[in-house]
C-alpha cells in the first residue's frame, strides 16, 4: 500500500548517467517499484532522463534531454531519510521523484510547490494522518537523520537557533542562498535578539567530517557558540525562543514543531503563510496550515519503502521502519559488555545488539563492570543473571512475547528481545520500561491505536503466541462455564517475584476449584516442565483432584478459543487469553495485572494507577517495549514482520549443536543450571 495512486500502474522507461541509480540497488528498486525501468543508451522523444537533483552529475543528464527532447525526472531524498547520512553508507527510506524540478529550486515551481500551490488539501483523513504522523515523529525523535541520543542534555531554554547547512550546498544555491547570506543571517539574529544566547547549529555530515558548514569558531563570542552535539532536533527547537535558517529542512521542522522560523532563502516551505520570509517568493500566494504543509510533503510527495517487504508503503509504515533501526543505533552505537548470557544465545544476542559494534562477552561481574566503564560501552546482563557485583547503567535483556516457533529451553533462537534499563518486566518489585509504557500509553496516536488493534487481530486470526508450538487437536472437553488454568516453571523468576501467597500450580488449581465448584477446570502444565526441562510437574492424578481435564502437547491458543476464562498466577498465557478477550484472573502480579483488565486475587502494586484500553496495553507490550529482529533480512524490524515470519514459518532452526545440546539437555534436566 502507497499514497501514490500513480505509482507503478504506468512502466516508463528511465535513462541515467550518474552511476549511482545502476549500483545503489535501494534507490534502483524503489524507482522500479515506482513504474521506472532503469538503463543506460540514448533515450527517444517519449522517454525520461533521471537526474540527481542538481548532483555534479546532473549536467550530464541534462544535456542528453535537451538533445533529445526528452523529459527529466528529478530523485532525491525524501525528508525522512534514515539514520546515518548517505555519505555514511546508509540507504534512503523514500525518494522524491519530480517530474517538474528539485522541490529545492525556486527557479521553477516543482511538484511539490504544485502540490502546495493547487492541491485542495482539505481532506479530513488525510489530515488527521498528518497531525497524527507530526506527533509521532516528535515522541520518537525522528528526522532526515537520526544519528543522535534523545537523551543528551540540553543547553537551558532561552537561545536562539541560527542553523548552518553544508557548503556547496545545492538547496543553498538554488534556493536564493549564497555563503554571504549566512553571514547576514547571524548578524540579523544577534541584533533582534540582543540579550539572548545564540547557538550556531551545524549539519550533521559537518559534525561526522564529511563536509564543511559556514560557521566555525571564529563565528563565536561571549553569547554566541557553536554547537556541534549530535542532538534531537525536536528537542532543540523546544528550547529555542527563535529560529533562523537559509533553506535547511531544519526550518520545515521548526515550522511542525510550532515556530514560524525567519528565512532567508526560499525553502519549498517558505511562502506559506508559516514562516518570516526576508526573501519571499513571488508566486507563493496560498495560506496553508502545519498540517496541509506536511501532508503534501512528506504523504502525498514522497514514495516511501519497506525493505521487510520488498514493497513501497505508506508514510506511517515508513516510520515504523525507521523507528525500529534508530532504537537500535540509539541503544547499540556505543557497543556493549554482555554478561551472564549462555554459549548458546551469544550468536543469535550478537545478531540483534552487536550490529554497529560487536558485543564483548565477560561473565565476571567485576571485570565486566570494568570493562564497560573503561571502554564507554554499555553493560548488558541477561535479567535474572544481575549480581551486585555489576555496577553502573545495566540494560536488563529477556525474550520478548513472540519469541518463536519453539521453546527456548530446546535452544531456539528468539526473534524478539526485552531490554530493560529500569528493571524487567515480571519483577514487580520496581518499576519496569514496560510499566512506564503502560502508563504513558494514554498518549498514542490513533494511527498507532489502529496499528495495535490490526496487530491483535492479525495475531488471533493466525493463532499466535509467544513458542507457537503444541497440537491443534483437542480432546472432547465436558460443557459448561470453562476455566484454563495455565502450569508454570514454578521457579520461575515470575513466580519468585511476583508472587506471595500461591506459589505452585497446585496451589493455583486448589485456588481455582475453591472459587470456581461448578467450572470445568482445564489444566495444560508448561511446555518446559512438559519436556523434563524444567521444575513444577504436578502427577496427573493429583491434578484430576481439582481439575476436570489434564491436556498436555496442546496449543495454547487453540484451548483459549475453547474457554471464557483463565486463572493464572503470573503466565504469559495470561495476556494472550486477554488478547482474545476472554476473563482473566491473576493470583500473582504480571506485567498485565493491575490496570482494570484482569481481575487480580494477587499483590499488585499500588502504583500502576492508569487504566489503559487493550490496544493501549497491546501496543506498549507488542510494540513500544520489545526488539524485533527479521532473520532474512538480518536486521531490525517492526512487530509486523516478525509477524509475517512466524505465520509463513520463515524463522530460525536450531543448527546441529544445538539440537544435540537440547537433547542432552533432556538427560541433565536435574541440572538444567548448565544452560539456563
Amino acid at each position: 500500500m502507497n499514497d501514490n495512486a500513480a505509482v507503478g500502474e504506468t512502466r516508463r522507461r528511465l535513462f541515467v548517467y550518474n552511476g549511482g541509480f545502476l549500483t545503489k540497488k535501494r534507490i534502483r528498486r524503489m524507482l522500479d517499484l515506482a513504474g521506472w525501468d532503469v538503463r543506460l543508451g540514448k533515450p527517444g522523444s517519449q522517454d525520461w532522463v533521471g537526474v540527481w537533483g542538481k548532483s555534479p552529475t546532473a549536467g550530464r543528464g541534462e544535456t542528453v534531454a535537451r538533445a533529445t527532447a526528452s523529459q527529466i525526472l528529478t530523485v532525491e531524498d525524501a525528508f525522512l531519510r534514515s539514520v546515518l547520512p548517505g555519505r555514511a553508507g546508509s540507504p534512503p527510506l523514500g525518494l522524491h521523484l519530480d517530474t517538474r524540478g528539485a522541490h529545492f529550486d525556486c527557479a521553477q515551481p516543482s511538484d511539490l510547490e504544485h502540490l502546495l500551490a493547487t492541491a485542495p488539501l482539505d481532506d479530513t483523513a488525510l489530515l488527521n494522518r498528518a497531525r497524527d504522523a507530526i506527533s509521532r515523529l516528535r515522541r520518537a525523535h525522528l528526522s532526515k537523520y537520526n544519528a543522535f541520543n534523545p537523551a543528551t542534555p540540553l543547553p537551558d531554554p532561552g537561545y536562539v537557533l541560527v542553523i548552518d547547512q553544508t557548503r556547496g550546498d545545492a538547496s543553498i544555491t538554488h534556493g536564493a542562498g549564497s555563503e554571504t547570506l549566512f553571514d547576514e543571517m547571524l548578524a540579523f539574529a544577534q541584533i533582534e535578539h540582543p540579550g539572548a544566547k545564540i547557538l550556531l547549529k551545524t549539519h550533521p555530515e559537518t559534525q561526522q567530517g564529511h563536509r564543511r558548514g559556514h560557521y566555525s569558531a571564529c563565528h563565536e563570542d561571549s553569547r554566541t557558540r557553536l554547537y556541534t552535539d549530535a542532538i534531537s532536533p525536536w528537542a532543540l527547537l523546544e528550547g529555542a525562543i527563535a529560529v533562523y535558517t537559509v533553506t535547511s529542512q531544519l526550518g520545515f521542522e521548526a515550522i511542525l514543531a510550532g515556530h514560524k522560523p525567519r528565512v532567508f532563502g526560499q525553502p519549498f516551505y517558505g511562502g506559506w503563510g508559516l514562516s518570516q520570509d526576508e526573501n519571499p517568493c513571488p508566486r507563493r500566494e496560498r495560506k496553508l496550515t502545519r498540517a496541509q504543509l506536511f501532508a503534501a510533503a512528506m504523504i502525498l510527495y514522497p514514495i516511501w519503502y519497506n525493505p521487510f517487504r520488498d514493497e513501497l508503503c505508506t508514510l506511517e509504515t515508513a516510520i515504523d521502519v525507521l523507528e525500529a533501526e534508530t532504537r537500535a543505533w540509539r541503544q547499540d552505537h556505543r557497543g556493549h559488555v554482555a554478561s551472564g548470557m549462555r554459549l548458546w544465545k551469544r550468536k543469535p544476542l550478537q545478531q540483534v545488539f552487536g550490529r554497529y559494534k560487536p558485543l564483548i562477552f565477560e561473565d565476571d561481574p567485576h571485570r565486566a563492570s570494568a570493562l564497560a566503564k573503561n571502554t564507554g560501552r554499555g553493560l548488558l546482563v541477561w535479567a535474572g543473571k544481575e549480581d551486585t557485583a555489576h555496577h553502573g547503567a545495566i540494560l536488563r535483556v529477556e525474550d520478548g512475547f513472540l519469541r518463536s516457533r519453539g521453546l527456548g529451553a530446546t535452544l531456539i533462537p528468539p526473534l524478539s528481545l526485552v531490554a530493560d534499563n529500569l528493571g524487567i518486566y515480571y519483577d514487580p518489585s520496581r518499576p519496569s520500561r514496560l510499566e512506564q509504557m503502560i502508563a504513558e500509553s494514554c498518549r498514542l496516536t490513533p494511527s498507532e491505536i489502529e496499528h495495535s488493534r490490526r496487530i491483535i487481530a492479525d495475531i488471533a486470526t493466525l493463532k499466535l503466541s509467544k513458542y507457537n508450538i503444541g497440537a491443534k487437536s483437542l480432546p472432547d472437553l465436558k460443557s459448561g462455564h470453562r476455566i484454563l488454568v495455565p502450569g508454570q516453571v514454578e521457579n520461575d523468576a515470575s513466580i519468585k517475584r511476583g508472587c506471595t501467597h500461591c506459589v505452585t500450580n497446585l496451589d493455583l488449581l486448589m485456588q481455582t476449584r475453591i472459587n470456581n465448584p461448578d467450572a470445568v477446570i482445564i489444566y495444560k502444565p508448561h511446555p518446559d516442565v512438559e519436556a523434563g526441562l524444567r521444575a513444577g510437574k504436578v502427577d496427573q492424578a493429583t491434578a484430576l483432584e481439582h481439575a476436570d481435564h489434564v491436556i498436555t502437547g496442546a496449543d495454547s491458543i487453540v484451548l483459549i478459543e475453547q474457554v471464557q476464562e483463565v486463572w493464572t498466577m503470573t503466565s504469559l498465557l495470561g495476556f494472550e487469553a486477554l488478547l482474545r478477550r476472554r476473563r482473566v484472573t491473576t493470583l500473582g502480579a504480571p506485567f498485565y495485572a493491575g490496570w482494570g483488565l484482569t481481575h487480580d486475587l494477587g499483590d499488585v502494586p499500588a502504583r500502576r494507577t492508569a487504566r489503559p484500553s487493550l490496544e493501549q496495553l497491546a501496543h506498549a507490550v507488542l510494540i513500544g517495549y520489545p526488539r524485533y529482529f527479521d532473520p532474512v533480512t538480518k536486521m531490525p524490524c517492526p512487530v509486523d514482520v516478525v509477524i509475517d515470519r512466524l505465520a509463513t514459518g520463515t524463522v530460525p532452526r536450531p543448527g546441529p549443536a544445538n539440537r544435540l545440546l537440547s537433547k542432552l539437555q533432556g538427560v541433565l534436566a536435574s541440572r538444567a543450571h548448565l544452560w539456563r
